[in-house]
């Protein structure tokens, strides 16, 4: 694409921010996974699901549908598991997209980076059970866009 031609479309270079950044899923929450899944994989065309994982140190339970070609990202359904989860008052809002999920080669370098272009760091990053154990951090832009960084 000629980018020159279409101004509002150009990308923007994170200069500051060496580690590259992949869309890996897209968090959307739901009151349950069971009883949403398949009617959700259908309604976007989906090719399938994951087992569902439960998650005791981020205190919920997620499932991913994958695209045809499982090479795009995925779509996470995260049911709040019972007690405090952090993700249920949002399910109480309403529910819905919750997050962005992007890969990163180099998590604690991203962190360090994160500062400076705005984001605030929510939580450190901690194992996964759902990514055999990588490590997700949490953290919010200035515009309230909540994204998870999850490590190659």
């Amino acid at each position: 694409m000629d980018w020159s031609r279409t101004p509002s479309l150009r990308p923007i270079l994170m200069s500051s921010d060496p580690s590259p950044h992949k869309l890996h899923h897209v968090g959307f929450v739901v009151p349950s996974i069971e009883q949403v899944i398949e009617s959700f994989c259908q309604s976007i065309g989906g090719s399938g699901w994951s087992r569902t994982w439960h998650d005791p140190i981020q205190r919920v339970s997620v499932a991913f549908i994958y695209d045809a070609q499982s090479i795009g990202p995925s779509v996470e359904l995260i049911e709040p598991a019972e007690g405090q989860s952090p993700v249920r008052k949002f399910l109480e809002a309403g529910g819905g997209l919750h997050h962005l999920c992007y890969e990163v080669a180099d998590i604690d370098t991203v962190l360090k980076h994160a500062a400076g272009r705005g984001l605030t760091i929510l939580r450190r990053p901690q194992p996964a059970v759902a990514f055999d154990g990588r490590r997700i951090a949490w953290l919010l832009t200035k515009e309230k866009l909540l994204m998870e960084y999850l490590e190659a």
